[in-house]
């Protein structure tokens, strides 16, 4: 099974640890990795829209191998797949095993969170591409800089700590940052979790749709890959990542929506929260959803409609390129 992946430390961490999973299921198997440098690797100056969000700059080039039938499987991040447009002949053959789900604050060499908060932020900067992470930073911060930062996680902190400054298209370059909102799973995957400064509690900062989930995507029509795959999905990951993006598929949410969704499951209950911001954090709108473990599309559903209901679609369009 030749399976592709991004070339960053991380998407071969999580890669590899699909491998390895195969191996363990179906020992006859034989797995080979081939990694891709995606637009979103090549270009890590410009904000993600230009090349369609995180599905155009990190998704899109290794699902089309896919679909051409180079590859059996390819591996990605759920949270950098689109959860508003369907790929035919793809389908998500597996999900591994939830890791936090959190974000957390990197912070530079003496800064500490107790002076960000008592500062509420001013004359501070944190970095982030992410459109959701910015919006929640302002409500939490309300008077610190958002800055535009990007990299794999190991180069991100590597400039945080030489204060260094993120280059932009236009040629000039951002302030140096003085945190960074990264995803635990994410530092703890390259070994920097020793980097955490502060973790965001779900209810401070709720996570992006399927953070911390592995996704695995296969031919839809490719039985056999989808028997391999079918041995290692974990039910529970699957039923949350398809609680969570049928949210963002109700709302038609795009790739610079500020929109959250996270579920956990307890027992045969599972529990939803889903929220939509604007950019500056100033408008929010939150919805609370329990239902049966059982039909994850169903709960998703109703927090999404719920979210119309309180005027989410608004808030989401303004946003709308």
């Amino acid at each position: 099974m030749r399976i592709g992946t991004r070339k960053s430390t991380m998407a071969l961490v999580q890669t590899e640890e699909i491998a390895r999973q195969l191996h363990a299921a179906f020992p006859e198997l034989k797995v080979e990795i081939v990694k891709f440098e995606t637009k979103g690797d090549q270009d890590q100056v410009s904000k993600l829209l230009p090349h369609g969000g995180k599905g155009g700059a990190f998704v899109a080039e290794i699902r089309q191998a896919v679909v051409a039938g180079e590859l059996q499987a390819a591996m990605h991040s759920l949270k950098d797949m689109p959860g508003n447009e369907d790929t035919p002949g793809l389908v998500i053959g597996a999900t591994l095993k939830r890791e936090a789900a959190t974000d957390v604050l990197v912070l530079r060499p003496g800064l500490t969170m107790e002076m960000l908060r008592q500062s509420r932020g001013k004359g501070l900067r944190i970095g982030t591409n992410a459109v959701r992470r910015a919006a929640y930073a302002r409500r939490l911060f309300p008077e610190v800089e958002i800055v535009h930062f990007r990299g794999a996680a190991d180069t991100r902190i590597r400039k945080l700590d030489a204060g260094e400054r993120q280059k932009l298209p236009d040629g000039g370059s951002e302030q140096p940052a003085d945190a960074l909102i990264m995803a635990r799973s994410g530092l703890e995957r390259v070994g920097l979790a020793s980097r955490i400064g502060y973790e965001f509690p779900v209810g401070e900062m709720l996570p992006a749709a399927g953070q911390g989930i592995v996704a695995v995507e296969c031919g839809v029509n490719d039985f056999t890959t989808r028997r391999y795959l079918a041995g290692i999905d974990n039910a529970m990951s699957r039923a949350t990542a398809e609680a969570e993006r049928e949210v963002l598929w109700v709302l038609n949410g795009h790739c610079n929506s500020p929109i959250a969704a996270h579920s956990v499951i307890n027992g045969a209950e599972m529990t939803l929260t889903a929220s939509v911001l604007d950019l500056q954090g100033d408008r929010f709108i939150e919805v609370v959803r329990s239902g049966s473990a059982e039909r994850p599309r169903e709960l998703g559903r109703a927090a999404g409609l719920a979210l119309l209901d309180k005027g989410a679609a608004a808030v989401i369009e303004t946003r709308r390129p």
